[in-house]
């Protein structure tokens, strides 16, 4: 598997299946881990970092971790190639923008990353479409059993993993749930829903994750502590709350129907027709445009599309993406003309 024949599908994180897919994008458990032997990363020279990335590298592809699939060295890659891994949720950005020798494994069906050098040895992530966070864990637990087996981790009988931040030590688990509340955030609710979330010590984070905007009303919730607590505690504390915030963004959805019809029609209607007539399309009013037609769709307020059309839209109308359909490197304002001009073509088939 290359680059090339991944971007022909949008991907686990956007592939709109799975249990309440038209509000849960997608569900993910994440284990930070370091090998013993090597000192963490913020501690390595050039030469240890080379040397950590080799023997993790062999291990994952001797053992057949995340196999079929492929590995990237990211140190290898242009720019815009790292930038599709960020986009397909299979990298973190501070892995993208690191310049030591670092890589990621991903298999076929990109359920399964393993970033090796992000900001631990190892950050083993598991994806699923969709509200489906214990098929997320046991997946992610058995991958990590696998890891286990070849690589022996940095361990602390009082502390659990040993990690480089301290706010992981523990179990090294993140738990994370991306959800597009567009209704909520129309209602005003949404902080209401951000101040509940925090009083049970979970996180509300943007679009890719920590320090990033939440672009086209994608929020992702996870939990903020790791030691003292075990994974399946973790796991089921964040299980718990989606469905609670779920029947909110759907309860605001239909106050909006009863109550506001004509205005939400407009809004999805007005959106769609910036879409698809539209000569320039900056990315971020893309995504909130897009946003308002997944919702639209969700609604039967559009027949004539499906989720999976809109989030094949999110996903090509990225930066990277659209440069590779488009076979180059693209300055801003061409890239905003090439945007539009391949909405324009998804949609024009449309007889709405």
């Amino acid at each position: 598997m290359n680059l090339n024949d991944m971007i022909q599908a949008p991907g686990e994180w956007m592939r709109g299946s799975g249990p309440e897919a038209e509000i849960v994008i997608s569900s993910r458990v994440r284990l930070a881990r370091n090998v013993r032997g090597f000192h963490f990363i913020t501690r390595m020279d050039e030469a240890e970092r080379l040397a950590c990335e080799t023997h993790i590298r062999n291990q994952i592809q001797a053992s057949g971790v995340a196999l079929p699939g492929a590995y990237f060295p990211l140190h290898e890659m242009e720019a815009v190639d790292r930038k599709v891994l960020v986009e397909r949720h299979l990298i973190s950005k501070e892995h993208e923008d690191g310049t030591h020798p670092r890589g990621v494994a991903v298999s076929q069906d990109e359920s399964v990353s393993i970033m090796v050098n992000e900001e631990d040895h190892i950050r083993l992530q598991v994806l699923q479409s969709g509200f489906q966070l214990q098929d997320a864990w046991k997946l992610c637990g058995k991958v990590d059993d696998q890891l286990e087996s070849c690589l022996e981790y940095a361990f602390s009988p009082q502390l659990g993993y040993l990690t480089a931040c301290p706010t992981n030590v523990g179990t090294g688990v993140r738990v994370s749930v991306m959800l597009h509340l567009p209704a909520l955030v129309l209602t005003r609710h949404i902080e209401k829903v951000f101040q509940a979330v925090s009083k049970i010590n979970l996180a509300v984070r943007g679009l890719y994750g920590e320090g990033t905007e939440a672009s086209g009303h994608f929020y992702q919730i996870s939990n903020q502590v790791t030691l003292g607590r075990s994974e399946i505690e973790i796991v089921n504390n964040v299980e718990t709350v989606i469905p609670m915030i779920v029947r909110y963004e759907h309860e605001a959805r239909q106050t909006l129907l009863a109550k506001d019809r004509k205005r939400l029609e407009d809004r999805v209607w007005r959106a769609f027709g910036m879409l698809k007539y539209a000569q320039l399309l900056p990315s971020d009013e893309s995504m909130m445009l897009l946003s308002f037609v997944r919702m639209g769709v969700q609604l039967g307020l559009l027949k004539d599309m499906t989720l999976r059309d809109v989030n094949d839209l999110f996903v090509y109308t990225q930066p990277a993406h659209l440069q590779k359909l488009c076979g180059g490197p693209l300055e801003p304002n061409e890239r905003d003309m090439r945007r539009a001009r391949y909405v324009r073509e998804k949609l024009e088939h449309l007889k709405l």
